[in-house]
């Protein structure tokens, strides 16, 4: 499965397998920070948020992501991610995620249903807007 001293990360969409890599580090969303896992990690499930997936080996970033939510477990250095979606950060784009938080702003809130599916939609769109800002460096053009 994993080589000794790395993770195998996979992560699962209802749609695909979008990534499965071996690697040194992973580093993943959770609604509350970010939640970092190393080889050698203890047994854990946890909740996801919005936010950005990163993948390191050898020391630099080899892959990162933009994750919609879901679960992770941890187990024997398998890193197992079940997600809504999972996005390249590179294939984000700005402008549609501006768009989104826009649209998310508009939604009506008059009943405590309708606040949070539209706080769920904008804390969706500011992690996108901010994983692909890291992605091009703040420009506003998306791909």
């Amino acid at each position: 499965m994993s080589v000794a001293g790395q993770l195998h990360c996979i992560v699962v969409t209802p749609e695909k397998t979008a990534l499965e890599e071996t690697t040194d580090f992973v580093a993943l969303p959770l609604p509350d920070g970010e939640y970092g896992i190393a080889p050698g990690h203890s047994p854990v499930i946890a909740r996801l948020g919005f936010g950005e997936l990163r993948l390191k080996t050898g020391g630099h970033t080899a892959a990162r992501y933009y994750i919609d939510g879901g679960f992770v477990q941890v187990n024997d250095n398998v890193v197992s991610v079940l997600t809504e979606r999972a996005i390249p950060a590179d294939e984000l784009s700005l402008d549609a995620a501006h768009k989104d938080l826009d649209a998310a702003l508009r939604k009506p809130a008059d009943t405590p249903e309708r606040i949070a599916a539209r706080d769920r939609d904008m804390a969706r769109a500011r992690a996108q807007i901010h994983v692909a800002q890291k992605t091009t460096g703040g420009s506003v053009s998306g791909h």
